[in-house]
């Protein structure tokens, strides 16, 4: 796709070097790295130049190229050494005649000679193009790498079948990387290991055109002021802005460096201060720069430059040069807030802005010590240290393979000389911290039972068929502001950041929820900017209520009719199989409405999923001496004998006494699970359907919680039901009153504590059920012999 022309009429023939004997740096353990790109070695220095160079200080790297054709009859390689690297160019060449399949058939086989003849087993493939991944798909690799440095199907003759092999390249690889955030915001639900790179710059050889360095003789002799820009020139430039700009000021000239491609020559506009000065050396454009008073990006604003982040922002800084630039979506989003960047739409606004550029370029101090604090952390060295680790941790998943896995060697009932002194009822939260406290401060002997056959309740994952971590009873997403319960958890497990966003899909739209300044844009069309326009936008939908009494009246007080039947009255009839009008007022009252851009789901200062997942944090927490484990055991019908003088019930309070005033009401679950043959099902964990009409409640896929990276997905549809195992407390004013008149047996139960959602009949956080336990357990103090002392040393 790039510089395709036969190697005869490239001016880089004169300067190849022989090649020798491959070369492995030094201290090498490194499995050797393949790279197919578009991009010739030698043709402009760019990322993979700069990234493919330092792979190349610790493994041995090919770079293979994009074939050239040729008049000979048979299809050959051709090895090329350049100066200062040991990466190895091969220019593939295939007989002109041939069809595109036979040439690809043939590039196949030439890359399995390649690898015969050099000994390379095992590589990693790196691709900057998928129009090669069909000739290496067949390779036993090290990882799969796919380094999306541009959106390569919006460049002019881009090939059509570019997109489904990009599709199929990204379900094959290992890890992805962009070159920018734009086109992550775009690939990233696409797939489970995907990560920004924007560009960086090689800060000390840019810096050189801050201080005296000879000017190249062309450009020494054209007066001042000259602004300057370089890079390839195609598509990507505006022509017609960059012609008006020379006309508009005459007096200014206009330095126009590097390859001119995919444009003819004499497209190019013309004028006496506009200059065309063709390619030049990396290690020269210091020098240009240097001469320059403004730098400039003067790129289209087109499918083409939709997703770029271009590598000579940084670069520009660096050299000490003001940059006018227009309105690229990166360029603005990391460059905008800078003094040494001026942005501008259109040619009248582009000169402005060069002129006050000018301005700039005489009173440096005022904006390069703010560019470079900028520039200090945006270094190629730094870049590649973090692709590099990625790269090996992919390496290290695929010599793995799939997750297998494996149970807790719990105890079970071990009856001995020692009777237990508690009997935990539930192995979920408010049960295992208990038990562990109580084992572990107390010195009790505890037996948990749980009538389910594993621990840690409905928080329970486990890896599914495919190998995927899974959680069996619906997402369980951690989140906290209780430094206390962050550091009794920390003792058990590792954490993987992490904050929760969800969509809400009402028609064709998917939009955020809570409700936010993005949701009322997307629903409303409008283009609000501020807080304070949300704000007063949602004032003029809101209907007042005189007296808020049920979830109905809070949402609409709050956000009006449409968005209440939008999002929470077919949402909360599903949910509770009861109207918003029937509920209490707290249902809805937990969902914020924010007139902020924040998508999170949640606010906590903590926001964090167990490193390995929730069911190995319960068993690190109850793998103790003092610990004896009876799953897959009925509470009630335990013997006697087993049962310790106190008892900590977490089931069902109503349960306990035998449902003696009747049944407490409770929401039920069920849960469809699917394992999907793609890397990612939707774009955020969990996607919710508020629609009345549509049976489940919300979609969750595990991998955006867990960050697992699988060429497969699991997802789970949940759907509410009132028959099955209790899950929610329905709150509403007779129930709650049913539960205080079974709380009143509590209270008279001496030796019987009841904790946790369903012992409290109250719908409780995760670490809300911590943190009762907790407290419990210190108010235990006074009925365990011994605990006082302890909990005095804690």
């Amino acid at each position: 796709m790039n510089d395709a022309r036969p190697l005869e009429d490239s001016p880089c023939l004169d300067d190849a070097l022989p090649v020798g004997p491959a070369v492995v740096p030094l201290g090498a353990g490194e499995p050797p790295l393949i790279c197919f790109s578009h991009l010739r070695w030698d043709f402009v220095l760019q990322r993979p130049q700069h990234l493919i160079g330092r792979f190349a200080d610790t493994r041995r790297v090919i770079f293979w190229e994009e074939a050239i054709p040729t008049g000979h009859h048979l299809p050959y390689l051709e090895f090329h050494a350049f100066a200062g690297t040991t990466v190895q160019s091969v220019r593939p060449r295939v007989p002109d005649r041939w069809s595109p399949e036979a040439q690809e058939r043939a590039l196949s086989a030439l890359l399995d000679q390649m690898l015969g003849l050099t000994g390379i087993g095992n590589p990693v493939l790196l691709f900057y193009t998928p129009m090669l991944w069909p000739i290496a798909r067949h390779v036993e690799a090290a990882a799969v790498v796919y380094d999306c440095m541009d959106e390569l199907s919006a460049f002019r003759f881009a090939p059509p079948e570019l997109v489904a092999r990009e599709a199929e390249l990204m379900q094959a690889a290992d890890v992805v990387f962009t070159g920018g955030w734009s086109i992550w915001e775009a690939k990233r639900a696409r797939h489970d290991n995907i990560h920004a790179f924007p560009s960086s710059v090689d800060a000390a050889h840019f810096a050189q055109a801050r201080g005296t360095l000879a000017e190249p003789p062309e450009q020494a002799r054209l007066p001042r002021p000259r602004l300057g820009y370089y890079g390839v020139i195609d598509e990507r430039l505006d022509l017609d802005l960059i012609a008006k700009v020379a006309a508009a000021r005459p007096d200014w000239q206009i330095v126009m460096v590097g390859p001119v491609v995919k444009i003819a020559p004499e497209d190019l506009p013309k004028a006496p201060n506009l200059h065309w000065m063709g390619q030049r050396d990396y290690v020269d454009l210091p020098a240009w720069l240097s001469g320059w008073d403004v730098a400039l990006m003067p790129f289209a604003i087109n499918e083409a430059t939709r997703f770029i982040s271009p590598t000579k922002t940084p670069e520009y800084l660096a050299g000490g040069r003001p940059v006018v630039s227009t309105p690229v979506r990166d360029v603005v989003r990391h460059y905008g807030d800078l003094a040494a960047v001026r942005i501008a739409g259109d040619a009248a606004s582009f000169v402005a802005a060069c002129a006050a550029a000018l301005a700039d370029a005489a009173a440096p101090g005022r904006w390069r010590d703010a560019a470079d604090r900028m520039l200090s952390t945006h270094s190629w060295d730094a870049t590649f240290r973090h692709m590099n680790r990625l790269v090996t941790e992919a390496a290290d998943r695929h010599s793995r393979g799939p997750a297998v896995g494996d149970r807790f060697p719990a105890p079970g009932i071990r009856r001995g000389a020692r009777g237990y002194d508690v009997t935990i009822c539930g192995a979920g939260f408010a049960g295992a911290v208990l038990a562990e406290r109580l084992a572990e401060s107390s010195g009790q002997r505890v037996l948990v039972v749980d009538k389910r056959d594993h621990i840690a309740g409905n928080a329970y994952d486990h890896l599914d068929a495919a190998g995927v971590l899974v959680h069996r009873y619906g997402p369980h997403i951690f989140h906290t502001s209780s430094d206390d319960v962050v550091g009794y958890l920390s003792r058990f497990t590792r954490w993987r950041p992490y904050e929760h966003r969800v969509l809400a899909q009402v028609g064709d739209l998917r939009v955020p929820m809570p409700i936010n300044r993005t949701t009322l844009n997307a629903l409303y069309d409008q283009n609000l900017s501020s807080d304070a326009e949300a704000a007063a936008f949602l004032a003029t939908l809101a209907e007042p209520v005189a007296e808020i009494r049920n979830s109905r009246d809070v949402v609409v007080n709050a956000v009006g009719t449409r968005l209440y039947e939008t999002f929470f009255q077919g949402y909360t009839r599903k949910q509770w199989g009861l109207d918003p009008s029937q509920l209490d007022k707290s249902v809805t009252s937990r969902v914020p409405t924010r007139t902020s851009t924040d998508d999170r789901y949640f606010t906590d200062s903590f926001q964090a999923m167990p490193l390995d997942g929730y069911t190995r944090m319960f068993e690190r927490m109850l793998d103790h001496p003092l610990i004896d484990l009876a799953l897959g055991q009925d509470f009630h019908d335990l013997p006697a004998a087993d049962r310790g003088p106190l008892t900590v019930y977490t089931g069902p309070i109503d349960a306990y006494f035998g449902h003696r005033f009747g049944p407490l009401p409770y929401r039920s679950l069920q849960f469809r699970h699917e394992t999907h043959d793609k890397r990612r099902f939707q774009e955020v964990a969990v996607v919710n359907y508020p629609a009345e009409d549509v049976p489940w409640t919300r979609i969750t896929e595990y991998k955006h919680l867990t960050g697992q990276v699988d060429p497969r997905t699991s997802i789970t549809y949940e759907i509410p039901s009132a028959e099955g195992e209790p899950y929610y407390p329905i709150p509403r004013p007779e129930n709650q009153a049913l539960f205080k008149r079974y709380e009143a047996l509590a209270d008279a139960e001496r030796n019987v504590i009841f904790a946790g959602r369903l012992g409290s009949y109250r719908y409780y956080n995760m670490d809300q059920v911590v943190g009762q336990a907790l407290a419990i357990h210190r108010r235990l103090a006074e009925r365990l012999p011994g605990l006082a002392a302890t909990l005095a040393g804690e």
